[in-house]
């Protein structure tokens, strides 16, 4: 069964990720309602995946797979309730072809790292409050890189984005800058609640997700002072986001990556 979930999620995300590629390669532009409505088809067969994959009988399994499915799923249901609300046209494939990729990815590579965080009620709101954090600040990236693209349209002869898919440069700009508030409020209270409720954030098993955690924290505050006290925008407030979630990443990845696949093998 969970085979099935796994690769109807998998067809499904692709299938809505051709179909809203066709925006960018005929005039006339994809049935975007059809792209969205098999993208919301995978995201159910996705959670129904997920459920049977991390709940299991010992516990929770949180393998890096699993966490980046889990990642991946979050971020998608995100952009597609805001699909209508905020122009997203163009990330949307890219979104769709990463939780495609995941979801196989956490189906068909054999890791498993079993938690017991039913137990721990405060560990629940610390790893809670750090995924929504991390998807928040992951989507604010995309966001960055669709901010550079339309600057780099704009520079050059005869690009007209009048009548293409890509929204107002100003508008793209606004929604990174409120994402990027609200990540990195998400990311500062994360951080918080891991010194509230974990023992030691500085123990052989925490230390190097707190400091990473907490450099890409500098760096996401930094981004935001700058913007408001000097006007940053453009190459330097793309440049500091790619920064700060590359940081974000490695701070919960990193270590995972290591001990699952590299000390296991």
């Amino acid at each position: 069964m969970n085979t099935l979930f796994a690769i109807s999620a998998a067809l499904l995300y692709a299938l809505a990720a051709a179909v809203l590629i066709g925006k960018f390669v005929h005039q006339d532009g994809p049935n975007k309602r059809l792209g969205l409505s098999l993208a919301s088809l995978g995201a159910i067969a996705h959670i129904a995946f997920l459920t049977n994959v991390i709940i299991v009988a010992p516990g929770q399994d949180m393998s890096v797979t699993n966490v980046l499915s889990l990642v991946s799923w979050i971020i998608t249901i995100s952009m597609l309730v805001f699909a209508r609300a905020i122009p997203n046209l163009i990330l949307l494939p890219v979104v769709f072809g990463f939780a495609s990729l995941t979801v196989l990815a956490s189906q068909f590579i054999p890791v498993s790292y079993i938690m017991h965080i039913e137990l721990q009620p405060g560990l629940v709101i610390h790893i809670s409050l750090s995924l929504f954090a991390y998807c928040t600040l992951v989507i604010a990236f995309l966001y960055a890189l669709q901010m550079s693209y339309i600057t780099y349209r704009l520079k050059q002869k005869g690009a007209a984005l009048l009548h293409s898919s890509l929204p107002p440069l100003m508008l793209v700009e606004n929604i990174l800058f409120k994402l990027l508030l609200a990540g990195t409020s998400l990311l500062t209270v994360s951080l918080i609640s891991g010194f509230v409720f974990l023992e030691d954030m500085f123990n052989k098993t925490y230390a190097h997700k707190t400091v990473l955690s907490a450099a890409a924290l500098v760096v996401f505050l930094i981004l935001l002072v700058g913007q408001k006290l000097r006007g940053w925008r453009g190459k330097q407030v793309i440049a500091l986001t790619v920064l700060g979630v590359a940081l974000l990443s490695l701070a919960y990845f990193g270590s995972k990556l290591v001990r699952e696949f590299l000390l296991s093998a």
